[in-house]
């Protein structure tokens, strides 16, 4: 005859009330031995749910356009313009965060009037969209662009850059026909190594059409920040692993203190 299982009440206690797991049916045995995976395998699905949720917002924030993403960068460029106004016939650097992070980018022209708008995050076609806001109301006699790792990084190809700088330099030049451009060629870096044959078929397209114009030109920092193995040379990145250093800095501005002296010779207090 089997003997009888007595379950526990809730409140109840003494030796009669006692479950013996050992004793209960293989079904039951079952049942809690999965059910704690139930419950996780619960939360997994709500947690992913939610994670899917943020990324959805994610592409949405990225397609607003720049004038709607923007807005308070840009806005606090023209702010500062109103009451401070910046010279004009000045060297303007403009682009992404390898420009904005320079943040001592005048101290290394001496003799030079450089006006720096750079905004963090940004890809060339921001700067294409802001032309008429923060480049052409300054008359530069110069620009220096860089943008394009962060176009790579987002999916955009080596030709979509091309023609983002040729949007640039057109609405330039239809305002300023006189303006020289010169654009800085898209850094190597080891966060975004994997992307490294694309930045140099970009950066060969923008250099090949620079050569059609003798008011553009084509600065070549990737070569210089290139170990001997050919891979982006960790000790001039930060410690993100993306963006230039100081020794990095001092290393582009070498190489565009020759094209400054050339085309915006220095003022007084220069070489």
């Amino acid at each position: 005859m089997l003997s009888s299982v007595t379950l526990p009440c809730e409140g109840g206690s003494g030796a009669n009330n006692a479950f013996d797991e050992g004793r209960a049916s293989p079904q039951y045995r079952l049942m809690r031995s999965r059910f704690p995976w139930s419950r996780t395998w619960l939360a997994l699905a709500i947690g992913a749910a939610l994670n899917l949720s943020l990324f959805a917002q994610t592409p949405a924030a990225k397609k607003q356009p720049p004038e709607v993403r923007w807005a308070k960068e840009i806005g606090a460029f023209e702010t500062a313009d109103k009451t401070n106004p910046p010279p004009q016939d000045a060297v303007l650097f403009i682009g992404s965060s390898s420009i904005k992070r320079w943040t001592n980018v005048a101290q290394a022209f001496p003799g030079h009037k450089v006006l720096n708008r750079g905004f963090g995050g940004s890809q060339l076609s921001d700067s294409v969209a802001f032309v008429e806001r923060i480049v052409t109301p300054y008359k530069p006699r110069l620009v220096l662009l860089y943008a394009g790792d962060n176009d790579i990084a987002s999916g955009k190809s080596p030709e979509r850059i091309l023609g983002d700088f040729k949007a640039f330099t057109s609405k330039i030049h239809a305002a300023l026909p006189d303006t020289r451009i010169a654009f800085i060629a898209i850094k190597p870096c080891p966060l975004r190594e994997r992307f490294l044959d694309q930045v140099k078929t970009a950066n060969r397209l923008v250099q090949e059409y620079t050569t059609s114009d003798k008011r553009l030109l084509f600065v070549d920092v990737f070569t210089s920040m290139l170990s001997q193995e050919g891979r982006p040379r960790a000790d001039l990145c930060a410690k993100d692993r993306l963006h230039p250093n100081a020794q990095c800095y001092e290393l582009w501005a070498s190489l565009l203190r020759p094209i400054l002296d050339q085309y915006d010779p220095p003022r007084s207090g220069g070489k």
